[in-house]
């Protein structure tokens, strides 16, 4: 019988390099105590990386830099997310950073939230939560939200084909229609727009 240890080594090997965590995405596996001696183990034992208090991630290591790289901001907003039952958006300037239609580099990455207005420092990066009530926003996958908050920033007469072309490098087939499933009562045009921009590549 496997312990609550490598039960949670085991899923967090099967999310992949750059995952973000907390206790939270463990619960299912034991008791809290239990849990977060594990995670403390795993971090001693140089597995995982603390990002603040309660937060971890599975480092990134690049070969080019011979180092682990930074902690995924975007998925430290999300881990987040998960672990206080916010539900969270980022700000249309995010969004365009994220999928790189922006040339500007933030100091700061905001994101609206249902929770509360609070500010984290990640190694030096900035992550902001600002409370808001995101009653226009039914979207299960933060990937949707990043599509349509950059659409809206853009605007439409905005996405031209190289924008478009940078959306769909951005994101791979598997993504394009979970993101299709999900965006399809958002407003006419952008779930248009989406559509466009994704079936574009096969027409």
């Amino acid at each position: 019988m496997q312990s609550i240890q490598n039960k949670i080594a085991k899923r967090i090997c099967g999310n992949g390099g750059g995952w973000v965590f907390s206790h939270k995405d463990f619960i299912d596996l034991g008791s809290i105590e239990a849990i977060d001696v594990s995670l403390h183990r795993l971090e001693q034992a140089g597995k995982i990386r603390r990002v603040i208090r309660g937060l971890y991630d599975y480092p990134r290591y690049s070969k080019l830099l011979k180092c682990n790289l930074s902690p995924d901001i975007f998925r430290v907003a999300e881990a987040i997310g998960r672990k206080f039952k916010w539900r969270i958006q980022p700000t249309g300037a995010a969004a365009l950073n994220r999928l790189n239609l922006s040339t500007q580099v933030p100091g700061r990455i905001v994101f609206l939230s249902d929770g509360p207005s609070r500010e984290y420092d990640i190694m030096g990066m900035k992550l902001e939560f600002k409370k808001t009530s995101l009653k226009d926003s039914s979207l299960q996958y933060l990937n949707s939200e990043l599509l349509v908050q950059a659409i809206k920033a853009l605007g439409r007469e905005r996405i031209d084909h190289d924008i478009s072309e940078k959306i769909r490098e951005y994101f791979n087939q598997a993504e394009r229609a979970k993101i299709l499933r999900d965006t399809q009562y958002v407003t006419g045009w952008i779930y248009e727009l989406i559509k466009d921009i994704f079936c574009e590549e096969n027409s």
